[in-house]
């Protein structure tokens, strides 16, 4: 196994950045209804999975028109805020397995007013939803886009477990690749 050269490792540290940017830009996209903004991070075939109980979206224009159906704006206006946590990415030259988990929350309308000081009177949010995330992304023309994110609610059952422990095991799996080489630099140093 070789030894990865500075370049290559900088351009790792690069795309890693990249891709948080990209991931972190969900949240206040869908927060926004910026079908613009999706339509630019997604490829033209990308495949939006949200589980089996909700509605799914293939194509980058279906994708992007998710953001601008009524009942969207209507939550939007409710209160919709997503919040997203930091994701683990598996990096795999120019593909990319993201796992990460995202809370949707929405204002509390039925929520007794409670001050906070220094942060005025609020009736609260809820978490409406908490899903686990699978981005499978792709670099086409320097640039990180999505080719297939699938959702799955956290409800008890095993899909979203095993979607989160497939991400897990890929990031320990590369890891442990990527550290093959720095025992062999160690060994070299001694």
């Amino acid at each position: 196994m070789s030894i990865p050269s500075l370049e290559d490792r900088l351009r790792a540290i690069e795309d890693r950045l990249a891709i948080y940017t990209l991931i972190a830009s969900h949240p206040p996209s869908a927060d926004t209804a910026a079908a613009n903004y999706t339509r630019e991070v997604y490829v033209e075939d990308g495949v939006f999975d949200r589980g089996p109980k909700l509605e799914g979206a293939k194509g980058v224009d279906a994708i992007a028109s998710f953001t601008l159906k009524p009942d969207h704006k209507e939550a939007i206006q409710g209160g919709l805020a997503h919040f997203a946590g930091l994701p683990l990415i598996d990096l795999r030259g120019n593909e990319a397995i993201v796992t990460s988990y995202l809370q949707i929350l929405c204002l509390d309308h039925q929520g007794e007013p409670r001050e906070l000081p220094n942060h005025g009177i609020s009736q609260g949010y809820r978490i409406h939803r908490v899903v686990a995330n699978r981005w499978q992304l792709i670099k086409t023309n320097g640039e990180w886009r999505i080719k297939t994110r699938t959702i799955l609610p956290i409800d008890g059952s095993s899909e979203p477990l095993q979607l989160l422990s497939r991400g897990l095991n890929d990031v320990l799996k590369s890891r442990q690749a990527e550290a093959s080489p720095c025992m062999i630099r160690k060994e070299q140093n001694e």
